[in-house]
């Protein structure tokens, strides 16, 4: 099967599957406090972009705000949200509260265990649901419809 330089775009492959897995996350410093700034701003972009590069994973896109955290980024289907989050969050909390050792004195840690998470696609849910919903009127490969009955 060929496969349109769009679609290979689109989609990764993998020896045992085709996938197209992209997430928006947010997540913010504990109290919603406003340090993400400056130097420390700059090093946690450096660190999210570097640690996804080292896991096989694409920012897409990164924005850091004074009070939270954006991501867009694709992953594999091996990685789940929680071993993403543990190595964004988790290592990133290291490393700038020793590189910048006032956010230690300002917050008791560096993050708040919550965090935002939406899967992002190429089709809308709307089209996945009708698309599913259609399935029993569509024609299988051999040519005849699905059937609900043996």
């Amino acid at each position: 099967m060929r496969h349109s330089e769009k679609a290979s775009t689109r989609w990764t492959y993998s020896p045992s599957c085709v996938y197209n897995l992209s997430y928006h996350i947010i997540w913010c410093p504990k109290y919603r406090k406003k340090v993400l700034v400056g130097e420390v701003a700059e090093k946690l972009k450096a660190f999210i972009e570097d640690r996804s590069m080292d896991n096989g994973w694409t920012v897409r896109s990164l924005e850091v705000m004074p009070d939270h955290v954006h991501v867009f980024l694709s992953a594999k289907p091996s990685n789940s949200i929680a071993q993403i989050l543990s190595v964004l969050k988790g290592g990133s909390a290291k490393i700038l509260r020793d590189a910048f050792p006032h956010l230690k004195r300002l917050l008791p840690s560096l993050w708040t265990r919550s965090y935002y998470v939406e899967s992002i696609g190429h089709v809308s849910a709307k089209t996945i649901e009708r698309y599913i919903a259609d399935q029993k009127t569509r024609p299988s490969s051999t040519g005849r419809r699905h059937s609900t009955h043996g």
